[in-house]
């Protein structure tokens, strides 16, 4: 078995390059000068201290990004995603087939968009790599830089993001308030598909929402979402960019979520967080929206350090699960819904589905989508993504 202790991740120069646009963590003040004790991730995780390791052993790749302007207010870059890592590297290591790199904090740059411009030059790397970029991010609107690594190689992509409000707000001056736009409408435009999971009535227009269901992009209400979790794990794994606004959270599981007493609980965010890292689609997930100042108690830094936690536990899952191709490892079910003839497959190994289109691709589904089409019902999933290809 592959060892990957610390000292295996050896830097090569394609990381050297983004040398410019990070900087270093101070580990001594994230274990308070007492180190890290064997089995917790901070004795495991190659970190960028001295120099930046290598990425090549690792499965997924941290990246902290402190930038905070586009939610109208300026914070110390390495505070946000320093607080996350100081819980995070405390949390025991179960899942040793994992490896995992943390290549530090972006350095701010003399604009917003000199921060997105770094934050892209280095997702995009990560990326190139064929890894997955975890990005412990500042205000929500940080994902639009993380769009922009696909659009730089390009490459076309789902997105989904989870966020109590749907940030298409034009009449705002605010970035983190309408980034949408630009990452829906521009061009050239990369989102073949958008899902929002968990946006709250009372925040969003019902306009807005027509105009979403227009587009073909699927919306879930936190309602919603909360009764059929199970239901979005399928749009989440078939996406390449996720993006977790803090907010999605209720107030009294994450005291930084400021925007409402509503929202999901603590554990159906880890479970999100674990549908992030079953998908072997997946190349980028941020976490934003975590303010240190407003935390109670690190309880916010804690909750994002479990939920990255339960992404790893989800990439192990995911190591463990066969290829489409490997046809003896799933349960393959022959159906006719509206004289469609279509297959679904059932993993044996995590019990999760795919169905097949029309075009004989398989994109993912839940076992809700096969019960509907054994009783001769058009799955709406299989309905909205025929209408987009």
């Amino acid at each position: 078995m592959i060892s990957y202790e610390r000292t295996r991740f050896v830097q090569t120069s394609h990381m050297q390059d983004l040398q410019d646009f990070l900087s270093p963590i101070n580990v001594q003040a994230l274990h308070d000068d007492n180190g890290f004790t064997d089995g917790q991730l901070g004795k495991t995780i190659a970190y960028f201290e001295t120099q930046i390791p290598a990425i090549s052993p690792a499965d997924f790749v941290i990246v902290g990004i402190g930038e905070t302007r586009g939610a109208g207010y300026a914070a110390d870059p390495d505070d946000a995603p320093d607080a996350i890592r100081k819980q995070l590297y405390k949390l025991l290591y179960w899942h040793t087939d994992i490896a995992i790199a943390d290549i530090g904090n972006i350095r701010p740059g003399a604009t917003l968009g000199d921060s997105y411009a770094a934050l892209k030059t280095v997702v995009s790397e990560i990326i190139r790599k064929g890894k997955t970029a975890l990005i412990l991010g500042g205000s929500h609107d940080i994902t639009l830089a993380q769009y922009h690594s696909y659009v730089s190689m390009p490459q076309v992509i789902e997105a989904t993001c989870i966020d109590a409000m749907i940030d298409l707000r034009n009449d705002s001056p605010i970035r983190s308030e309408n980034f949408l736009l630009e990452m829906l409408t521009s061009e050239p435009n990369m989102v073949k598909h958008y899902n929002h999971v968990g946006f709250q009535s009372y925040f969003v227009h019902p306009r807005l929402l027509e105009t979403m269901d227009k587009l073909r992009f699927d919306c879930w209400r936190v309602g919603m979402a909360k009764e059929n979790i199970e239901e979005i794990e399928p749009a989440i794994r078939n996406s390449q960019l996720v993006s977790f606004d803090i907010n999605a959270i209720k107030n009294s599981d994450s005291p930084a979520s400021t925007l409402g007493p509503n929202g999901f609980n603590g554990e159906e965010a880890c479970m999100i967080a674990r549908f992030a890292g079953m998908s072997n689609k997946l190349s980028s997930f941020g976490i934003y929206g975590y303010n240190p100042g407003l935390d109670l108690q690190d309880l916010t830094a804690k909750q994002i350090a479990q939920m990255i936690w339960y992404f790893i536990d989800g990439r192990h899952k995911n190591k463990l699960e066969s290829k489409l191709e490997d046809t003896g490892a799933f349960n393959q079910f022959h159906t006719c819904f509206a004289e469609v003839d279509t297959v679904f497959l059932q993993s044996k190994r995590s019990n999760r589905w795919w169905m097949q289109m029309p075009d004989k691709k398989f994109i993912a589904c839940s076992q809700n989508d096969y019960i509907k089409a054994s009783r001769n019902e058009i799955p709406e999933r299989w309905l909205r993504t025929q209408e987009r290809n």
